[in-house]
């Protein structure tokens, strides 16, 4: 099924570029070296159709990369500023292999000033029958359409506030269609000084809209690239990468054990999601090693597996640093909600040799997860044989656990205590912000905390 994603805002178009970019590596990149050359076009085939437009006006298909009509990406660019479009759009040209639609952009001259009122108050209502147009002409190129993908930040005014407006705009239009929203939480220490406004906003608006909410956080990403990775200057595009990767490795096409089944949008929602109080999702993924130490580099799926069910546990971003002293226990042994996560449901994804022999059942175990959960439901498990990127074996998790109620309990509190200040409340309240959206918004996020903590 094709997937098609929404750009929203400099954070959001920049790591859009980043994705179709890591989608197209790994399709026509060094992995195909381990599989024949069937299975190969098969893998290829799966991933232009998810992700890219392929059919010329003439109605002929393209069949690879290699030809002179690039793909298409299936994205629809929304920004209130010209810039980073324009940047991202020479970039894809620039590789050779893939492009985006010249028609499939909304632009305007001037931006939302880090103010989420401004985005959703302002610019989203002018920007929403232009941009459901694009839209609509998107969906429509797709043979079997398989939902959204809205890739946005938390922080600014445009991602934020466009985007949730946008988000529900697609909600009312497309009632029935799977829609996903992949967001990037602030740094900590903070980007923006009203980010935790934003941040606050736009959540409680995406848990009414979403199907799911994909988190990625800023912080996790920085040691990531600082302490795996070696980069020392660490820049956005670095935080970008490693996302694009992350997401690229549970949205590469990948089948359940008797293949009757592949990792469709709708496929992980139903084994994700199955109660609508609960959207918040997490990617852990591993291993994360620089192109010039991968050649030095031997790993093996137990052991692969072994860290990554102790980064789930122990709620750790990376495996490096780890706390291996956090065990799971009976749940009349648990002292305290420090000792390890609970899980709803986890997804799991192994892409490279030998992955449909490696034994997953650690990840089943019925104490990782809440006691009303199925055990039939509570763990899955995607394969793909083909190599990922550059990796000769990779695992992800893709799980819907406890492990955003602490950042989302330091988010609220700071937003409150701003609130209760009234600092920079004026600056919302002029956009059509009364004081009792925010109340609403932390109502609703009080509400997540507190069942999330309850798993």
């Amino acid at each position: 099924m094709s997937l098609v994603t929404v750009q929203l805002g400099q954070c959001g178009n920049q790591i859009g570029g980043q994705l179709f970019n890591t989608v197209v590596e790994d399709a026509y990149g060094k992995g195909g070296l381990g599989c024949t050359k069937k299975e190969n076009t098969l893998y290829q085939d799966a991933v232009l159709e998810r992700f890219f437009n392929t059919e010329e006006p003439s109605g002929e298909t393209r069949v690879s990369c290699s030809q002179q009509a690039l793909p298409t990406a299936r994205a629809v660019m929304v920004d209130m500023e010209p810039k980073v479009i324009q940047q991202t759009i020479q970039e894809s040209k620039k590789s050779g292999k893939w492009r985006y639609c010249e028609k499939a952009q909304f632009c305007q001259k001037r931006g939302s000033g880090n103010n989420w009122a401004h985005g959703y108050g302002h610019h989203g209502p002018k920007a929403r029958d232009a941009v459901m147009d694009i839209v609509q002409r998107e969906v429509e190129k797709c043979d079997r359409f398989g939902g959204f993908l809205s890739l946005m930040s938390l922080a600014g005014g445009t991602g934020s506030g466009v985007g949730a407006y946008l988000t529900e705009c697609l909600r009312e239009e497309y009632p029935h269609s799977f829609l996903v929203n992949q967001i990037v939480w602030p740094y900590g220490t903070g980007e923006v000084i009203v980010q935790n406004f934003n941040a606050a906003l736009t959540l409680s608006h995406l848990y009414q809209s979403a199907d799911a909410i994909i988190v990625f956080e800023n912080d996790n990403l920085h040691k990531i690239c600082s302490q795996l990775l070696s980069i020392k200057n660490i820049s956005f595009q670095d935080i970008n990468s490693v996302i694009s990767q992350e997401l690229a490795s549970v949205l590469q096409p990948a089948a359940s054990g008797d293949c009757s089944r592949t990792n469709s949008p709708g496929e992980l929602l139903e084994r994700l999601v199955p109660d609508p109080q609960y959207k918040l999702l997490n990617v852990r993924t591993i291993p994360h090693t620089s192109e010039r130490a991968l050649a030095f580099s031997s790993f093996t799926w137990p052991g692969l597996l072994k860290h990554l069910r102790q980064m789930l546990i122990a709620n750790a971003g990376m495996e490096e640093g780890v706390d291996w002293q956090v065990k799971v226990h009976s749940r009349d042994r648990r002292l305290s909600s420090a000792d390890f996560i609970s899980s709803l449901a986890n997804v799991l994804f192994l892409r490279g040799k030998h992955c449909e022999s490696t034994d997953i059942s650690p990840f089943s175990d019925p104490r990782l997860y809440s006691s009303w959960v199925p055990r039939d439901a509570a763990c899955s498990v995607f394969r793909q044989q083909r190599p990922f990127h550059h990796y000769e074996k990779y695992a992800s998790l893709l799980s819907n656990s406890q492990a955003p109620v602490g950042p989302l309990d330091s988010l609220v509190g700071k937003a409150w205590n701003m609130f209760a200040s009234r600092a920079y409340v004026h600056q919302y309240l002029k956009y059509g912000i009364a004081e009792e959206d925010f109340l609403d918004s932390f109502a609703t996020l009080e509400q997540v905390i507190s069942n999330y903590s309850n798993l």
